[in-house]
């Protein structure tokens, strides 16, 4: 039984020895604490790196079946994790230390597991259990069971079925595995009997009776997959490493089958089953359960034939150059996809060298294929390729689209399998499977349906979450609204008034639900039912986020929308709360309850510690560029700021960057990158981010003009010390930091790490992530040149900053990962050695071991520390770091 601890301070320290400890706030003493009004006054003092350590990061976890509980996660810098599971009507808390896989059952208990742990609490008495030797668990919601296995002193399993409504329990001696159903409250497990492998099935509704299977192998049994319903399982048997049958199981029918790759007709012969557990490399069951899907691969031989020569040769009519064939794999030996129909013991391959890449219909019906070499060599980051759609039943083949752009998306087959949504000339059209008939069902909307979506990319398609049930109609976004336009286009509506208001509308999913997803090579899409109505997420733009509630009758009506970043919304369908996270730049975030009906209840603040320090503030500054084109920035103010005073200012760059206006950002020098907004704030310093428009084929030209333009209206706020100003960036942001400093000097310090210097020759390189040329990033994403170096040679000299490096006055401090997988470590050497020939102030660092972004502690620190140090000795005047004396004078 575990005593409570009173608490004023709602930080548990993880010094308890059980379990989970409880924490019950008293409401009378908090006022006394937090609030200065009642006569207490907190004396602020100025944050130190020795104070970083207190901060933590907060993340709601999940709710329980009756909204009455959350549970929620804090990490910390030093890597402790704990999990907190408190009543959000008397804040009574306990807690548990490095605690995961989390849920709440039906009668309020909350399970979590730590390693082999499985921590078991009573949410009503306070007490709680721990099952040790656990090696996985589950919990099925409709019959109240928890389910694990575990290992003995002996090293034998029991698999242990216990109901935590009356507290009876099941025990299985010497199970080796077991699964349970998605759906149909049904447990698999496998055993030995008489050195044969037994399957058995348990009806979680009716314990007392099970359901054997004899499987006539004594091969190890693995990969147990479901059909989604629950009504079919299949299964794995192998043996020293090798797949020798697949097992179907049919509940409806108590049919088992079993295919056995030596004897199987059509099988391919020199071929093996391969199976991944966790991997794309798994088993699939379709809905109808007539058909199982699983990989194939020719067997390959050990006995590699030697050769005089280890030459690589690189075919200059090479579909894909050497490196992209060998990151992605030879088409010919890579695994294949292929079915097998049980009922009629039939296997056909389905994928092939031709057509590798694969999509299923929502009904597992019909396949979709394509080659992505197609069109190759072409010099977009994914080329065009034809599509064919093959019949499941019949194997007949034939072409669905020509010369199709492939985008992440763009191709959604229906759910129920009726269709296939696709994009194209910048419109929505449907495919009908049944009658072969293509049509463009968004052209007579009027709407567009393209809009600024991703990061350096131009416009792009707006997207789908998905279609409504029974395929009646397919959702889809323009950069502001949610449409339902049915398949044959002939009936369309505009379900949110975003535009109107500038307000942008999507679907919010709950943070803790998984839906869509990818199947093979393409995505899955989500079913909604609109007379459910529809939670939606919400941004206008001046930044406010937030939730609201949609239905066919009213329209969308806020939950809450405010001047602050709004994530991590959770609920239960039908429920009466919704929970979220709360935050801004000076406030730490803050997880709250609202009830749909009534108020909303603040249940954790995170980093109360804040309020002793001196914090800054954020401001959203709009300007325009020369073009006279609308523009943010965000703004970040030095704690205990001034206005007496003018500070120096850090500008940081890379595109869209006003959307961390309200973004709470934890003080810490261990930064993948070396930057922290609240570190530098902290330290005395202005922050700006402002927005970049890249127009093509200037793209040095165009973010100079943005940045300029920003950091000039900045200063006409006359908060800015004008002589101490500094820039930096990161990736293409260190490209646009070393570019802009040889186009002004109003910068009288930068960073440019991980930078591109040279387009010229960066044009030329090949990616050591992927494998493919990065040529790709000109065409018209990034870059947008559209054009290589000599068809347009004046641009691309006109915007590196390498053919421009005599230009440069401003002192710069260069880094990379010596092993960087995206930006070749040779563009930042280039820099280095031109600014060094003209003895231009800089110092360059090479991580070793690293790679675009720092991973190891000890060089976040390092990193972190040296770019403050940078700024520091030329915008403070602080010449004290020696290593900056040693690299300059």
């Amino acid at each position: 039984m575990l005593a409570p601890i009173l608490r004023i301070y709602y930080k548990v320290k993880r010094f308890c020895s059980m379990p989970f400890t409880a924490v019950l706030f008293l409401f009378f003493i908090l006022p006394l604490v937090t609030c200065p009004s009642w006569g207490q006054v907190v004396q602020k003092k100025q944050l130190t790196p020795f104070d970083y350590h207190l901060w933590g990061e907060v993340h709601l976890d999940k709710i329980s079946p009756d909204e009455q509980w959350i549970s929620y996660s804090l990490t910390y810098e030093n890597g402790v994790d704990t999990v907190f599971v408190r009543n959000i009507n008397n804040l009574k808390t306990y807690h548990t230390a490095g605690g995961y896989n989390t849920n709440f059952t039906r009668n309020l208990f909350f399970i979590s597991q730590s390693g082999e742990n499985l921590e078991l609490l009573n949410l009503q008495t306070g007490t709680s259990e721990t099952i040790s030797g656990v090696h996985e668990y589950s919990y099925n919601q409709e019959t109240n069971h928890l389910i694990y296995l575990i290992t003995s002193d002996s090293n034998k399993n029991t698999l242990v079925i216990r109901s935590l409504a009356d507290g009876s329990v099941k025990e299985i001696q010497e199970a080796e595995k077991y699964s349970m159903s998605p759906k149909g409250n049904w447990v698999v497990y496998s055993s030995i009997l008489k050195k044969k492998k037994l399957l058995s099935l348990i009806n979680l509704k009716k314990l007392n009776t099970e359901k054997w299977i004899h499987i006539d192998s004594a091969d190890q049994l693995d990969g147990f997959t479901w059909q989604m319903q629950g009504n079919s399982i299949s299964f794995l048997a192998s043996s020293a490493g090798e797949i020798s049958n697949i097992f179907f199981y049919n509940l409806n029918t108590d049919k088992l089958s079993r295919l056995n790759p030596q004897t199987q007709p059509n099988f391919p012969s020199n071929t093996a089953i391969l199976y991944q557990k966790g991997s794309v490399y798994n088993i699939l069951i379709s809905a109808d359960s007539q058909r199982v899907f699983f990989h194939v691969k020719e067997k390959t031989s050990d006995k590699t034939k030697k050769t005089e020569s280890d030459v690589e040769i690189w075919n200059g009519n090479d579909k894909w150059i050497h490196t992209q064939e060998k990151h992605v794999g030879d088409f010919k030996t890579s695994p294949k996809v292929a079915v097998w129909q049980p009922p009629l013991n039939q296997f056909n391959p389905i994928s092939s060298e031709e057509l590798p890449s694969l999509m299923l219909s929502g009904d597992f019906k019909s396949a979709i294929l394509s080659n992505p070499k197609d069109y190759e060599p072409q010099f977009e980051d994914e080329g065009p390729r034809d599509y064919y759609i093959l019949d499941l039943s019949t194997f007949e083949k034939k072409l669905l689209l020509k010369r199709q752009s492939l985008m992440t998306g763009a191709i959604i087959p229906s759910p129920s399998g009726k269709y296939i949504a696709y994009f194209k000339e910048n419109n929505w059209w449907v495919y009908d499977i049944s009658t072969g008939s293509h049509k463009n069902i968004t052209i007579r909307t009027g709407a567009k349906f393209i809009a600024k979506e991703r990061q350096l990319a131009p416009e792009t398609f707006c997207g789908s979450p998905g279609w409504t049930t029974g395929d009646k109609e397919i959702l889809i976004y323009d950069q502001y609204d949610l449409w339902a336009i049915s398949p044959d286009g002939n009936n369309f509506r505009k379900l949110t008034h975003g535009r109107e208001l500038k307000i942008s509308y999507r679907i919010a999913k709950p943070s803790d639900k998984k839906g869509g997803g990818y199947l093979y090579n393409g995505p899955t899409a989500d079913v909604y039912d609109l007379s459910a109505g529809l939670f939606l997420r919400a941004k206008d733009e001046d930044l406010k986020t937030g939730y609201y509630k949609w239905n066919e009758k009213t329209g969308e009506k806020p939950i809450v929308f405010e001047d602050r970043f709004i994530d991590e919304l959770h609920y239960n369908f039908n429920g009466k709360h919704i929970f979220y996270r709360n935050q801004k730049f000076d406030k730490s975030p803050e997880l709250f309850v609202k009830n749909l009906f009534g108020k909303t209840i603040s249940l954790f603040e995170s980093n109360p510690q804040q309020q002793k320090y001196f914090w800054g503030r954020s401001e959203l500054i709009k300007y325009k560029n020369s073009k006279g084109e609308n523009l943010h920035g965000a703004l970040f103010y030095p704690a205990n700021y001034d206005p007496q005073k003018k500070y120096p200012m850090i500008v940081e760059i890379y595109e869209i960057e006003s959307k961390n206006l309200h973004i709470y950002d934890n003080p810490t020098l261990y930064n993948e990158n070396g930057f922290n907004i609240s570190v530098l704030t902290t330290q005395g310093y202005f922050v700006f981010l402002p927005d970049i428009i890249h127009e093509d084929q200037n793209p040095g030209i165009s973010a100079a003009d943005c940045v300029i333009s920003g950091t000039k209206e900045v200063l006409e706020k006359k908060i800015i010390d004008p002589d101490k100003i500094g820039l930096a960036g990161h990736s293409f942001g260190g490209y646009e930091s070393a570019f802009i400093i040889t186009q002004t000097s109003i910068f009288k310090a930068a960073v440019a790490s991980g930078a591109i210097t040279d387009l010229n020759s960066f044009f030329y390189t090949v990616s050591q992530l992927s494998g493919k040329p990065d040529m790709w990033r000109f065409a018209t994403e990034q870059w947008r040149m559209k054009a290589a170096p000599y068809e347009a040679p004046l641009s691309y000299n006109a915007n590196s900053p390498i053919t421009m490096v005599d230009k440069i006055t401003t002192p710069v401090l260069i880094w990379t990962g010596k092993k960087d997988e995206v930006v070749d470590t040779d563009q930042s050497q280039e820099f280095y050695l031109a600014l060094r020939r003209l003895r231009k102030q800089n110092i360059m660092l090479l991580y070793p071991d690293e790679s675009h972004l720092i991973v190891k502690p000890a060089n976040q620190k390092d990193i972190s520390q040296r770019i403050l140090n940078w700024f520091d000795y030329f915008l403070k005047e602080d010449h004290s770091f020696q290593w900056i004396n040693d690299g300059i004078e």
